[in-house]
């Protein structure tokens, strides 16, 4: 669980270098949302609330929700923030030291993976 949660915070960090942009909330979806100790080390991790929808399977939604805009059903996508409801949010317990040593414990871990198998 806790790779799976490393792995997130490796891709928003290198979105907020990217773009200049923090992150205030994670909004997730999708199974593993059904793991609250994941959704509890995610928001540990990531020093931000973690925010689930109503309804979590999003693919099939977003499905939806494109025909519909196709469609004229929904006239734009002002219309569907409105359909966004949270079920649950898990708020981040750890200090900001927890956080910066399990950080740098897993990009040690990591980096002793560089070069594991010989290729070729």
């Amino acid at each position: 669980l806790e790779s799976i949660c490393y792995q997130s915070r490796d891709v928003v960090e290198a979105m907020a270098a990217d773009s200049g942009v923090t992150l205030d909330v994670l909004r997730v979806d999708g199974g593993v949302t059904a793991n609250e100790l994941c959704m509890q080390i995610q928001a540990d991790i990531l020093g931000v609330p973690v925010s689930k929808p109503v309804v979590a399977e999003t693919t099939a939604l977003g499905a939806a929700y494109a025909a519909g805009l196709a469609t004229g059903f929904w006239r734009s996508t002002e219309d569907l923030v409105q359909n966004w409801n949270e079920d649950k949010r898990w708020n981040p317990t750890w200090s900001e030291d927890q956080r910066r040593d399990g950080y740098a414990q897993w990009k040690k871990a990591v980096t002793r993976t560089f070069d594991w198998v010989d290729v070729g």
